[in-house]
């Protein structure tokens, strides 16, 4: 069967998130979350690039729409997270680099600056992998995180990945600097 007659819902749910792709129109809450988080984003410059810089509504409002057609093309998973209580924009968290053909993707995320803390990119992350994993039969989903980034390292623990080992020298900052990833994986 074809990639994109695979049968995968907008959107899921968690215990205090809604899961959901990305639609025309989410670039002002995407934009605004960005822009509030940039500080602890550009802690992180190799793993982030993004985040470097200022993204214009117009550049939010695009990666939207692009993220929509990747959803539906099944290029990726990219997931925005919303609170079911109040409807708060939290961050994002998604499937990317998938591969159908061996049934594996990587993981990324990130959190609204007011909402860190409170464990909902752990609970956004693990609901997304169980779905992945349980519902779409992916077998292996690679998290690549700053070696120093203990909260982004903690995030993968705590959604059942193993430290595969740290890729030495496997990043760019862009003050030129090299930095260590760390490879975690879950797997089937």
């Amino acid at each position: 069967m074809s990639d994109i007659l695979l049968d995968i819902p907008d959107q899921i749910e968690s215990r205090r998130l809604i899961i959901r792709s990305p639609l025309p129109g989410d670039g002002a809450v995407v934009h605004a979350g960005v822009v509030a988080t940039l500080e602890q984003l550009r802690a992180w410059p190799a793993s982030l690039p993004w985040a470097m810089f200022e993204p214009s509504l117009e550049a939010s409002e695009t990666f939207c729409r692009q993220s929509r057609i990747d959803f539906l093309a099944r290029k990726g998973l990219p997931m925005l997270l919303f609170l079911k209580e109040g409807g708060h924009f939290a961050g994002a968290c998604g499937l990317h680099d998938l591969d159908w053909k061996h049934k594996r993707a990587e993981i990324g995320y990130w959190c609204h600056r007011e909402w860190q803390g409170q464990g909902l990119i752990g609970e956004a992350v693990q609901t997304l992998c169980d779905f992945s994993q349980h519902q779409l039969g992916l077998r292996r989903i690679a998290c690549l995180a700053d070696e120093q980034n203990l909260a982004s390292r903690r995030v993968a623990e705590r959604a059942d990945f193993r430290l595969e080992g740290i890729l030495r020298n496997e990043r760019i900052a862009p003050d030129d600097s090299l930095r260590d990833t760390a490879l975690y994986a879950r797997t089937n």
